[in-house]
């Protein structure tokens, strides 16, 4: 297994941006250059205590010198969050270089940009690169209240404001009526971007769909896991297709788990189907998908699958490990 490598980062700046909201710009140790990214890229934050989280570079990339995060301290929380909040400046990190599932479109004529709360960062950027480009779109961005408005001197800047919109209430219910007739009689060529809480996502997803907006249109960013539980699940086998070693996943164990038990280390990151770290080719076999990292298409090909949650439809899956 080839094990990818990762970037050492420096926290150089640490900023309050809203209501428990912080912002951190990471720079390279070395002082060299990191990896460029396209708007709505993610990468893996290694924090201590062993944790690792997915952030969304919020910073545009046009020139970019640094890395910046937005993270929202949530309660409960898996310890990720505060593990963010308690980092100080000068802190080194190891990170993951950007990845992207949740690019602009290109064929795209107009772009409607959907943020709730802390799922304003990727859109926030693909907002200013649209704006550089000259190109028609909207962000609108539902939030509680004016103290948890995040990164307002950007949305404020002149570049932005004319295109933004502000929705602010504490009731789901006025949110969801405001962007209803946002999202109403969708004109030919627009997109729908939506990133935020699931419920909210989910929310808005449902009311575009409703509305008529075409499945190939809408694109969502989500770093919440749902790992499907079946019933109906049972064991299956995982072949080598290196060794010929035949490794028993069991009911209730994940892949990566059992492979892992049984001495082959796959790098792994997420393990809930959100990251792709995990993602590992099949040459036999075929996978029951269960990640929000593939796209249908990748799905529908039986190639590769996540061992951290999908399973197998089949007998056995012979993998290209």
């Amino acid at each position: 297994m080839t094990v990818n490598s990762l970037l050492q980062v420096r926290v150089a700046r640490k900023q309050v941006q809203a209501l428990d909201i912080v912002s951190l710009d990471l720079v390279a140790m070395d002082g060299g250059a990191l990896p460029p990214f396209t708007p709505g890229a993610h990468v893996d934050v290694h924090l201590p205590g062993g944790l690792v989280r997915q952030y969304s570079l919020c910073n545009d990339p046009e020139g970019a010198t640094c890395y910046r995060i937005g993270v929202l301290r949530t309660s409960p929380s898996r310890g990720g969050s505060e593990a963010v909040h308690a980092l100080a400046e000068g802190q080194v990190l190891n990170i993951s270089a950007p990845r992207n599932q949740f690019p602009l479109a290109a064929e795209a004529t107009h772009h409607v940009l959907v943020a709730g709360g802390i799922g304003l960062t990727p859109l926030l950027c693909m907002a200013e690169q649209l704006a550089r480009e000259g190109k028609s779109y909207t962000l609108h961005y539902a939030v509680r209240d004016a103290d948890r408005v995040a990164f307002r001197d950007r949305l404020e800047s002149a570049a932005l404001a004319p295109h933004v919109q502000l929705h602010l209430s504490s009731n789901p219910a006025v949110q969801q009526q405001a962007l209803a007739r946002v999202l109403a009689s969708p004109a030919a060529g627009s997109h729908l971007y939506v990133c935020g809480p699931g419920g909210f996502m989910d929310a808005v997803l449902a009311t575009a769909r409703a509305a008529g907006w075409a499945a190939d249109c809408l694109h969502s960013e989500s770093f919440t896991p749902v790992v499907e539980v079946r019933d109906t699940d049972g064991d299956f086998e995982i072949e080598i297709a290196s060794t010929g070693q035949v490794i028993l996943v069991e009911r209730g164990q994940t892949a990566l788990a059992a492979l892992s038990i049984n001495g082959v280390q796959v790098l792994s990151s997420c393990e809930q189907g959100i990251c792709g770290t995990c993602l590992t080719g099949v040459k036999a076999g075929v996978p029951d998908h269960r990640d929000q990292y593939l796209t249908e298409e990748e799905q529908a090909a039986n190639d590769q699958f996540l061992p951290c949650c999908s399973r197998a439809k089949s007998a056995r899956l012979v993998v290209d490990l």
